[in-house]
């Protein structure tokens, strides 16, 4: 992990926290294009879920907690923790959830429990003026950390290095999915799903355990 992770995680923060103050609770204030899109995205990262009930969920860069907001209309009996560097973004989710007691959000750049499952939505993606190399390292860092916390398994996309290169940006990081689909067999589980075909410039991994 680079020496300075914890600037890595400020530049972060204060990118998020920007766009969080110019469009607020929407997509758009994560940085994602729209709702559609957006639930597309949960679509892929909850097929992680294979219990009905009675389970519980990490979600690593949770925003102002629209995974939440997706979970609580087709599940009923789970918890949920919010996890978020950005203090604006943590404060807003527990406003707006205030009166749900099966959520918690905390501003950290891991989670303080473990949880069933771990869910990581956009935050691979603004790497800003960081290198590949210290953007990777980051990446698997927080990989780790994913692992370490979910007990069935855990889920995370990523911009994905097919896209077309004149849409491609260089403050973004866009990972070979070949190359982290190994990555997750060979480190974590043999259980490991690569999800890309979903019409997003965009990859999911499904890590079973």
């Amino acid at each position: 992990m680079p020496k300075d992770r914890p600037d890595l995680l400020a530049e972060v923060a204060d990118y998020y926290t920007t766009k969080f103050a110019e469009h607020g609770e929407t997509p758009r204030g994560v940085d994602w294009n729209g709702e559609s899109s957006q639930t597309l995205r949960f679509e892929q990262l909850c097929r992680i879920i294979d219990k009905k009930e009675q389970f519980t969920v990490n979600d690593l860069g949770c925003g102002y907690g629209a995974l939440y907001s997706f979970l609580a209309n087709k599940y009923e009996n789970f918890s949920y923790l919010g996890v978020d560097v950005s203090e604006e973004l943590v404060q807003a989710a527990e406003q707006r959830f205030v009166n749900q007691s099966k959520s918690r959000f905390v501003k950290a750049s891991t989670p303080d429990q473990i949880a069933d499952y771990g869910v990581a939505s956009g935050i691979f993606n603004v790497r800003l003026d960081r290198s590949d190399e210290e953007w990777r390292s980051y990446f698997e860092h927080t990989l780790d950390e994913l692992d370490r916390t979910s007990s069935a398994g855990f889920a995370f996309n990523c911009l994905t290095s097919y896209s077309d290169v004149e849409k491609m940006r260089d403050y973004l990081y866009y990972a070979d999915p070949c190359v982290m689909f190994d990555l997750c067999k060979r480190r974590y589980s043999t259980n490991v799903a690569l999800l890309h075909d979903y019409d997003l410039y965009e990859f999911t991994i499904l890590v079973r355990k």
